[in-house]
């Protein structure tokens, strides 16, 4: 899944890209506060060494009394001075000075206060009316290893809490859009044999609209079906009567018509008002396929009912068909009548749109139903099509096209999936499966 396509994706990155931002901007305006509070600290700092040390030195030089040879002052122990000093006279003579002090920064400086140069702070104080001055100086490397190591301890908790806080605002974005996993799952799960309103408790403000207008959507198609399959089955019960009796003056007129052209027109319309209520029972069929009201509120046995269905086909088509039914009992939830519907109409299925060969009818002990005839291979975008109404893939033979809706909306309705397998064998076959346990 891309996860910029996803609003998981996009609200978790879209949230951690702001915390990193705001947080890397905060380490950046602490680093000017705390550059400055370093800055003012050390030059406190650096004042308050000079205006400590220029006294004392006062005293030493008085006591002195004014040595030829500037005084080095050595340390009491060997270390890295990170603040070196001169003390001058008013003639700018160095009179005294630190051990490690160069000359050369305290001569770039002139006056009183604080002065940078390019390597160095200096702080610059006289006394004594202007006959002593010190200039006490100190490394600007110290200041910057300072402001460094600072912004180095803020930066170091970051990269430990901010790979926490990234996880942290996935999971709760997680747990935040769970509701609307669940809307979408319902929404999902919802089809043509159930379009009940979506009761979901506990969904957030925004997802309220979009639950109570799928609610809206699924009841007007809910009409539309109910529309439609009433139709369909109404005028399907409408057109029996007068098919029936059409039916029957026409083959009255067949049985008294003489021999010749009039006789073979009158067979010709028998033959299409027969086609005509085949098709208006096959709606019928459908009509209660889609209307659901397949399970049964008790188990009924298979067996018997699948074994009256093929005493009929055997009558009308001996020796086409070759049955494996078990001897025990295959019981299922199936409601009785729609399971002889089914089975009707696979077998009749095969027997018209296969070749002449032997169809195989099996119901298995754990209640599989199938059936198997041959014919050429299906390619997989045809396969795919055939549960559709009146579809009947190129074939020419005189089937309705209904026969696999049929099957189809009763599989639905079992909540079970209609599965076509073609080829079966090698390059050859057409089979029909339904678990009915």
């Amino acid at each position: 899944m891309n996860l910029m396509r996803s609003l998981r994706g996009q609200l978790a990155v879209g949230v951690s890209a702001i915390l990193v931002v705001l947080w890397l901007g905060a380490v950046v305006g602490s680093t000017f506060v705390v550059r400055r509070e370093i800055d003012e600290s050390f030059d406190a700092a650096l004042q308050e060494t000079g205006e400590r040390i220029l006294p004392l030195a006062v005293v030493e030089l008085i006591a002195s009394d004014g040595a030829a040879v500037a005084q080095k002052i050595l340390p009491i122990a060997q270390h890295d001075e990170k603040i070196t000093y001169v003390i001058r006279d008013a003639d700018a003579k160095i009179l005294m000075y630190s051990h490690d002090a160069d000359a050369k920064i305290f001569d770039q400086v002139k006056g009183q206060g604080f002065f940078t140069t390019e390597s160095h702070r200096v702080f610059s104080r006289s006394a004594v009316s202007g006959q002593y001055t010190i200039q006490v100086a100190e490394p600007l490397t110290h200041r910057q290893t300072a402001l460094r190591e600072t912004v180095l301890a803020m930066l170091v908790p970051l990269g430990v809490l901010l790979p926490l806080s990234l996880i942290g605002v996935a999971l709760w974005v997680r747990r935040g859009l769970r509701p609307l996993g669940h809307l979408s799952v319902a929404i999902r799960l919802k089809g043509a044999d159930d379009l009940t309103p979506l009761d979901l408790s506990g969904l957030r403000t925004e997802l309220i609209p979009i639950q109570q207008a799928a609610n809206r959507l699924m009841a007007r198609l809910k009409r539309a079906l109910q529309a439609e399959r009433s139709f369909a089955a109404n005028a399907a019960h409408e057109l029996r009567t007068p098919i029936a009796a059409t039916l029957a003056q026409t083959q009255r007129l067949v049985a008294e018509s003489p021999e010749g052209p009039l006789r073979q027109r009158a067979a010709q319309v028998e033959a299409e008002l027969k086609r005509l209520a085949r098709l208006a029972e096959k709606l019928m069929q459908l009509a209660r396929a889609e209307g659901g009201a397949m399970i049964a509120a008790e188990q009924a046995d298979l067996v018997p009912i699948l074994n009256v269905v093929l005493n009929d086909f055997s009558r009308s088509h001996p020796g086409r068909i070759t049955a494996d039914v078990p001897k025990t009992a295959v019981p299922s939830r199936l409601d009785p009548d729609a399971f002889a519907v089914l089975a009707r109409n696979l077998i009749e299925n095969a027997l018209v749109h296969g070749t002449q060969a032997t169809v195989s009818v099996s119901l298995s002990p754990t209640g599989v139903f199938s059936v198997t005839n041959d014919c050429p291979a299906i390619p997989p975008e045809i396969l795919s099509t055939l549960t559709m109404r009146f579809e009947r893939a190129g074939a020419r033979s005189s089937g309705s096209g209904l026969g696999l809706a049929i099957a189809a909306g009763i599989a639905r309705g079992l909540g079970k999936d209609l599965t076509l397998l073609s080829p079966v064998i090698k390059d050859r076959g057409f089979q029909v499966a339904l678990p009915l346990a």
